[in-house]
């Protein structure tokens, strides 16, 4: 039984913590098989049926726990990729970070978790390119209201 590394990155760059606390392993899983002499092909559920079953020994970790104890996939949303899927829910607080000669635009975001609400400081142009629905006119109007 291995446990099998995700990635909590969401896709932008944090000033802060990188998802710090996130869940850095799933499982556990089965071993099928040895593929070659730094692979394995492990029997993951319904949930993961779209990701290879085949993983790179280093991003699996031994798992020395009973088999009766089960991390659940409800808590996390994994893209193809592995990576985690989280979504901000709205900009809290907007400030302006002073530099030697220029000023960048930060936000404070909070992130919807199955876990409870995460707040990250983001670059603002970066989280308006992907998530442009957070500055409509009405968030606008209400924040600076």
């Amino acid at each position: 039984m291995v446990l099998l590394k995700v990635s909590p990155w969401k896709g932008v760059v944090c000033f802060g913590k990188r998802g710090k606390l996130s869940p850095c392993y799933i499982g556990p899983f089965k071993i099928l098989a040895r593929v070659g002499h730094v692979a394995y092909m492990l029997e993951l559920p319904e949930e993961l049926k779209g990701i290879h079953s085949t993983f790179y020994v280093l991003n699996l970790k031994k798992c020395v726990t009973e088999g009766d104890i089960v991390a659940s996939m409800d808590e996390i949303q994994l893209d193809d990729n592995l990576h985690m899927i989280e979504k901000p829910v709205e900009i809290v607080d907007r400030e302006v970070k002073q530099l030697n000669r220029s000023q960048i635009p930060i936000v404070k975001v909070c992130w919807n978790l199955k876990r409870g609400p995460e707040f990250t400081l983001e670059r603002k142009d970066q989280i308006k390119n992907k998530y442009l629905h957070l500055f409509t006119s009405n968030n606008e109007a209400r924040k600076s209201g």
